[in-house]
């Protein structure tokens, strides 16, 4: 059965929220995205913005993966970065060209936006070889580290 890939605008907030609990399912962290979920209006916002960009893969109108991005605008030319905040696929819907349908959906919105890269990162371990495998097939792997710095004074983000 084929997927369609659709951009998630500010009256899409239904589909959102179907993201949010397949992310949830999908990472192992129900809690985290089901347990505090923004009012509707925030979602208004967010959806209906210029820098937040959310792709929703859908069968028979069921959220089956989906792409949270956001658009960075450069400083130092015109363009933008898009980075990959999340990335997700349902358990039952993997191995079936569901992640790779989403990044080509993102790559055309970043053609729209002006954007040169799409950015993405992926934890070393274990758990995530099978994002490691697919964003090597498509694109150019980088070693990096990275680092969450706390906004608050003796708050730890670990």
């Amino acid at each position: 059965m084929p997927v369609n890939i659709r951009q998630l605008s500010k009256n899409d907030i239904p589909l959102m929220e179907a993201m949010l609990s397949m992310f949830g399912e999908a990472f192992n962290d129900v809690a985290t995205y089901t347990e505090n979920r923004p009012a509707p209006e925030y979602f208004h916002n967010l959806l209906g913005g210029e820098t937040f960009i959310a792709l929703a893969a859908l069968k028979k109108g069921d959220v089956v993966g989906g792409i949270a991005a956001y658009e960075l605008k450069k400083f130092e030319q015109e363009r933008s970065e898009i980075y990959i905040y999340d990335l997700a696929v349902a358990s039952g819907h993997r191995r079936q060209g569901v992640a790779t349908a989403l990044i080509e959906k993102l790559k055309e919105v970043a053609v729209e936006r002006r954007a040169y890269v799409i950015i993405v990162q992926a934890d070393t371990g274990v758990e995530d070889r099978p994002a490691i495998a697919l964003y090597t097939k498509l694109g150019r792997r980088e070693e990096i580290l990275h680092f969450d710095i706390p906004v608050e004074s003796g708050r730890s983000t670990a």
